[in-house]
């Protein structure tokens, strides 16, 4: 029966690929939102709103704009459900089967899940800085897997290398040190003023000081990078390879600047926001990169069923 439906096309696989990545960076966004504006307990209790309501309703308490904004927030992680779900499908659909853009887009309804649970852990958790760090964390590791999953969806063939092994090896370090960045700006964020709740104690570590090894990292990762594009352009890397660390260059200079700028104004909720959507951005144009160093060349197209032969009825 499933090979009577028609296979994916190339063309929708990779469109369903993009709206997983749109929608991975965007509930980052919108958790941010979430967290600055003091609504992660809007709807105090998980999966319902409220005791026996799914949406929110009036309460003497609790604000109503906090209500729909916590409530937005886990609409969109419907809408994301859907897509990742779809997007799996899809892949499971493409002939022939491609091993890994299956594993690839079955990580985004996994992962979907995973943070539905963690969601609930947090909120179980009144928003304690240390349950609000994973979340935060694990939409990273979506977002970077959405963008090797575009990057597969659009050219799924055999795999060359498009730079030697050390130069690729550089870029995993760089990642790993966006890692240790990304992580860092979290701890920053559980000791400041948008931890979570306003009554959630937060990491008691001077804010200052947990800046500076931001900073540090920042400045550590900003050498990795300049080194990465020396070697890119020593090897002579492919013109398409070079784009993407053009981009990854703007983006990461661009965040670097937010963050100093929101840090020197006492981290307002607008910049607060933007600068998890400068996070986002940074961990898609470092996956980006990273996909670059290797090429795939075009899907292959789907191998034709084989008909029976129609024969005209012999008459007697």
């Amino acid at each position: 029966m499933w090979n009577r439906i028609p296979a994916t096309s190339p063309l929708w696989m990779r469109r369903l690929a993009i709206l997983s990545l749109v929608g991975q960076a965007g509930i980052m966004v919108t958790g941010a939102v979430v967290r600055v504006t003091g609504s992660g307990l809007g709807c105090p209790t998980w999966p319902d709103c409220f005791p026996g309501s799914l949406v929110p309703e009036p309460h003497p308490e609790i604000a109503a704009l906090t209500q729909w904004v916590e409530f937005g927030n886990r609409l969109l992680a419907v809408f994301l459900t859907i897509v990742a779900a779809a997007t799996f499908l899809a892949a499971l659909n493409t002939r022939p089967r491609r091993p890994r853009l299956t594993r690839l887009a079955l990580a985004m309804p996994l992962g979907v899940v995973a943070q539905a649970v963690i969601g609930g852990f947090t909120v179980l958790a009144g928003l304690a800085w240390w349950s609000v760090m994973p979340h935060f964390l694990a939409s990273t590791i979506l977002v970077w897997l959405a963008v090797e999953l575009v990057d597969e969806a659009t050219a799924g063939g055999p795999v060359t290398r498009t730079v030697p092994r050390a130069v690729r090896g550089l870029a995993v370090v760089s990642a790993a040190v966006l890692a240790g960045l990304l992580t860092a700006g979290t701890l920053v964020t559980a000791a400041g003023p948008h931890a979570g709740d306003a009554a959630t104690p937060r990491l008691d570590v001077p804010v200052t000081t947990l800046a500076q090894v931001h900073a540090d990292l920042l400045f550590a990762y900003l050498g990795l990078t300049a080194g990465l594009g020396f070697a890119l352009w020593a090897v002579g890397a492919p013109r398409r390879l070079k784009r993407r660390f053009g981009v990854l260059v703007i983006v990461v200079l661009a965040q670097g600047a937010l963050g100093g700028i929101q840090y020197s104004l006492g981290v307002p909720e607008v910049l607060v926001a933007l600068h998890v959507l400068g996070a986002a951005l940074t961990t898609a144009a470092a996956a980006s990169v990273r996909a670059g160093t290797t090429h795939r060349s075009p899907a292959p197209l789907p191998t034709p069923t084989p008909q029976t032969e129609q024969h005209p009825p012999v008459r007697a």
